[in-house]
């Protein structure tokens, strides 16, 4: 008796053959080939197979017409998405098979023109962009998938195997058929969401009426923010600059959701700088960012920002970790520890933790990059807006207090200005001598950041310049600081009581710049 299962298998015998990336195909060929498959196949991919050995048929011989506009017109024609779409339970799709002499197919092998290596080539030109978009191959992509209730469809080498093993136990069960063509569709969508994305920056349209995006998958991950939740993590298919997508692990067990988003923080805030700079930042937020003349130095103040928050930190350094820092980091629990690179003896003393996870990232320097698309999902919508990597420098701000900055407290100023945007709003930030002292983030009023920074900073307050991300909309802000011995205040500005605000400062001795830029950051 057959079972259902057997009445589901779908035996292969007729295939057609187009691929790109020729990983593997010879060898998948010859399988087939010796199963008794008839193969079909164009171009470069044929001659692959006939310099093999194995039989081949052209698509020329299938079609009875020639490959035109230098191969641009070869699949495009009757005699084979007749052969790819025709319903093998329908007399009459058989029928006119029949009277055509078409012979379908049972399975389609293809992968497309390489678009995505084309276009992330320096210097590649619109005109072989453009040649790259491949036409045929999505062509029958999408025939097969969308007929793979008789057609098995494969678009990745890493399921040639699989597909073979149920070929020589009688043919492909409908389980396998499904999921290959959902993962065909998904192929030819990534395919055009980047073709749409390469032509949309060309034009410089900025938020065009469809938003198309596309990401690969680099992991599973154990779960999301918390154990009840399924999660991966995704990168970037053109990435551009230092990311946590691109990092090598060097050492340690798997990142995980909180990892990667602790991690990235660090990095955002750690590319900021260009002299040697240490981050620490725990639930993504800042507790201690310190800058020197070395990264040993940097380090010891970053850790003095905050003793107590960066224990279980992240840790993100902007320049080659030396052995005298890795000795300094070892010293107490950390996460992660990601910088360019790390010399021989560095590494040595950090792999004696088993679980510290060390990651080595590319260039972090800032600077140059397209300003990128920064996506947010809400319930049933994304808000999309650009990255704010907005400088501000010394001749953009606005002294608006009869007392101005010294120029030691211009230079902590426009360091602390580099922090705060990166710290969640309500936000204040506290600095002295180029090291953070005492951070307030997320709070529900700017006063109550302002108090926890000034409490967690302690007697380091007292000589410190206070950065705060948006404007002070009543003056307590200015009261609390001048309570805690701050004497110059850097902030956006924009607020109807702004005039209280600067009365405050004036009254107090405070020194107060605007930016006229705001960096709130949800």
């Amino acid at each position: 008796m057959i079972t259902e299962e057997e009445l589901n298998l779908k035996p292969i015998r007729r295939a057609l053959i187009s691929v790109s990336d020729k990983t593997g195909i010879a060898e998948l060929a010859e399988k087939l080939s010796r199963h008794g498959v008839e193969i079909v196949s164009t171009g470069g991919t044929r001659e692959r197979l006939v310099d093999a050995g194995i039989p081949v048929i052209g698509v020329s011989e299938v079609t009875g017409f020639p490959e035109i506009l230098d191969g641009r017109v070869k699949t495009l024609h009757p005699r084979i998405h007749a052969g790819l779409l025709a319903a093998r339970d329908h007399q009459d799709h058989l029928r006119q098979l029949k009277e055509h002499h078409i012979d379908p197919f049972d399975l389609v092998v293809i992968n497309l023109y390489p678009f995505q290596q084309t276009i992330a080539q320096p210097g590649v030109t619109r005109e072989e962009a453009i040649e790259n978009i491949d036409i045929g191959g999505p062509s029958m992509v999408r025939s097969a998938a969308k007929n793979h209730r008789d057609v098995t469809v494969l678009v990745d080498p890493a399921d040639y195997d699989e597909v073979l093993e149920q070929v020589a136990q009688g043919g492909v069960n409908q389980e396998t058929r499904e999921r290959l063509a959902a993962k065909a569709f998904r192929h030819t969508a990534a395919y055009d969401a980047l073709i749409a994305r390469y032509l949309t920056e060309q034009t410089g349209e900025e938020h065009p009426e469809k938003y198309t995006v596309t990401f690969d998958k680099a992991q599973d991950l154990r779960y999301g923010e918390n154990p009840h939740q399924s999660a991966a993590f995704y990168k970037e298919p053109l990435p551009r600059r230092a990311s946590l997508a691109m990092a090598e692990q060097l050492h340690g067990k798997p990142l995980s959701y909180n990892n990667i988003n602790d991690a990235n923080a660090a990095l955002e805030i750690v590319s900021e700088f260009a002299q040697p700079a240490v981050v620490a930042v725990k639930h993504m937020n800042p507790c201690g960012v310190g800058v020197g003349d070395h990264l040993a130095e940097a380090y010891r103040k970053a850790y003095e920002s905050d003793p107590v928050s960066i224990f279980g930190g992240i840790i993100a350094l902007n320049r080659t970790v030396d052995e005298e820092c890795a000795r300094m980091l070892k010293e107490i629990f950390l996460e992660i520890i990601m910088a360019p690179d790390f010399e021989e003896e560095a590494l040595a003393v950090l792999k004696q933790k088993k679980n510290l996870r060390l990651l080595k990232l590319n260039d972090l320097k800032r600077g140059g990059e397209t300003i990128a698309d920064r996506l947010q999902t809400v319930r049933e919508g994304a808000l999309v807006q650009k990255e704010d990597i907005k400088d501000i420098r010394r001749e953009d701000c606005q002294v608006v207090t009869s007392r101005q900055p010294t120029e030691a407290e211009w230079e902590q100023l426009l360091f602390s200005w580099k922090i705060v945007k990166h710290v969640k709003s309500n936000a204040i930030v506290l600095a002295r001598d180029f090291r953070t002292t005492g951070v307030g983030a997320g709070q529900m009023n700017r006063v109550g950041s302002a108090r926890i920074a000034i409490e967690q900073a302690g007697e380091s307050a007292a000589g410190s310049v206070l950065a705060s991300d948006a404007f002070f909309p009543m003056k307590d802000t200015v009261e609390t600081a001048a309570e805690a011995g701050i004497k110059a205040i850097i902030q956006p500005g924009g607020s109807i009581r702004d005039e209280e605000s600067i009365e405050e400062a004036d009254r107090r001795g405070i020194a107060m710049v605007f930016t006229h830029t705001r960096h709130f950051k949800h």
